[in-house]
């Protein structure tokens, strides 16, 4: 089997409802395990995380925006891998990445492009979304990457939302999609490095 590790934080559940919809996506492919971590409030994950990250074919991250990049709890567990990059232990796995903020924009590329520069220090492959925006005039947020996220899955989750209320359908299974293909490439690189 190949395993999926999704290593998130989360402050408010929207970017809980985007983690388990790459979640269902990438355990949608058949031969794929997947576990999800959300990181605690407090930042620290539990020594357990470190086997299941060292165990799987590809690491995905997620976290919010604030202020124009991933949480603090998310920052933390990624200063903490700091031993793992020391030995290699992440080299070669597939990598990706997902976030939701508020607003349209709200420099959400800036915490993809984190993610990007962690799994690159991490010696990681990362993956990125395939999709084509949705991006003329009879497209909406029902619509798949509406956000336009190439790099990573995007989403939009109004601050006065609740978790429910919060991204629209197409961020949704726009993260579902990712998740799936984020899995597909984990399968491919198992492959190709048992050939």
């Amino acid at each position: 089997m190949t395993k999926v590790a999704i290593i998130y934080f989360s402050g408010y559940g929207h970017t809980v409802k985007q983690a388990e919809a790459v979640e269902k996506g990438a355990a949608s492919v058949s031969g794929v395990t997947v576990t999800t971590i959300k990181i605690p409030a407090d930042g620290t994950i539990e020594d357990s995380v470190w086997t299941t990250l060292a165990d799987a074919d590809a690491i995905i991250y997620g976290s919010p925006t604030y202020m124009g990049g991933p949480a603090w709890q998310f920052k933390k567990f990624a200063d903490e891998s700091s031993k793992q990059y020391a030995t290699l232990a992440w080299q070669d796995k597939v990598a990706g990445g997902f976030t939701t903020s508020a607003s349209v924009n709200g420099d959400k590329f800036n915490t993809i492009t984190y993610f990007i520069t962690l799994s690159q220090q991490h010696g990681q492959l990362w993956v990125g979304t395939g999709l084509q925006a949705s991006n003329k005039l009879e497209h909406g947020p029902g619509d798949v990457n509406w956000t336009a996220g190439y790099s990573g899955a995007l989403a939009i989750a109004p601050s006065d939302s609740s978790p429910d209320q919060g991204s629209s359908v197409g961020d949704l299974e726009t993260a579902r999609l990712y998740g799936a293909r984020v899995a597909t490439a984990a399968i491919r690189n198992r492959v190709a490095v048992a050939a």
